[in-house]
């Protein structure tokens, strides 16, 4: 069923700026009291929502920088600027609205990505060029878990393409991806990004993809 709006405040990433929107993610914190009894600490919707995109909104949740991670009454890990991928050793819970690529988000070349990945920290994870699948084709050393919440949307892969609907589930081990919603309403995703290795197989076909790739499409 469709998720609950409610007004909010959106950071675009990198700006000062601020606008309305009406996406937002109830978020429910549990911790402790001084008995130690378990306790709601926090029951509202989600404060850092950002938008480095034109309805591109990502909803920051929750994160960790550790592994075994730290359980505790710490501060909320979101208050920081957003970037893609995770802390190191660390893992990151958000939730990302997708608008419909006539919406003008999917509409943008790949110098235009790569300027979209730079300001989420993730220079190096956009490989998106003239003879790739998508413009913001990207991949992050990271194993991800992906729940479609609400709506539809595709995703593409180096050769291929899968169709998702609301309650599928995406297990993303590091691949070469793009997200491309081609219906006419936002799609919603859950992620659960975690810092990863490649092995070295998978390390070293990387490598041989990248060094195989035209030079005007490599990121530097």
């Amino acid at each position: 069923m469709p998720y609950p709006a409610a007004e909010m405040e959106v950071a675009r990433a990198g700006m000062d700026s601020r606008q309305r929107t009406t996406f937002a993610i109830r978020r429910v914190v549990t911790g402790h009291d001084a008995n130690g009894k378990a306790v709601v600490v926090e029951d509202r919707s989600a404060p850092h929502v950002f938008e480095p995109h034109p309805g591109l909104q990502f909803a920051e949740l929750w994160s960790t920088k550790d592994m075994p991670a730290a359980v505790g009454n710490g501060d909320d890990p979101t208050a920081r600027p957003l970037t893609l991928k995770p802390p190191h050793h660390g893992s990151v819970f958000r939730v990302v609205s997708h608008p419909p690529e006539q919406a003008g988000s999917g509409e943008i070349g790949a110098s235009q990505a790569r300027e979209l990945f730079s300001s989420i920290g993730a220079t190096e994870a956009a490989s998106g060029g003239d003879d790739s699948p998508h413009a913001t084709m990207h991949r992050t050393e990271t194993v991800d878990y992906a729940i479609i919440m609400q709506g539809r949307i595709c995703l593409a892969l180096d050769e291929s393409e899968v169709e998702l609907a609301q309650g599928d589930v995406v297990i993303q081990r590091g691949t070469n991806h793009a997200w491309i919603n081609r219906s006419s309403e936002p799609c919603l995703i859950a992620f659960v990004l975690l810092d990863g290795r490649f092995d070295q197989t998978v390390a070293d076909t990387r490598s041989s993809s990248t060094h195989s790739r035209n030079p005007k499409d490599t990121v530097t």
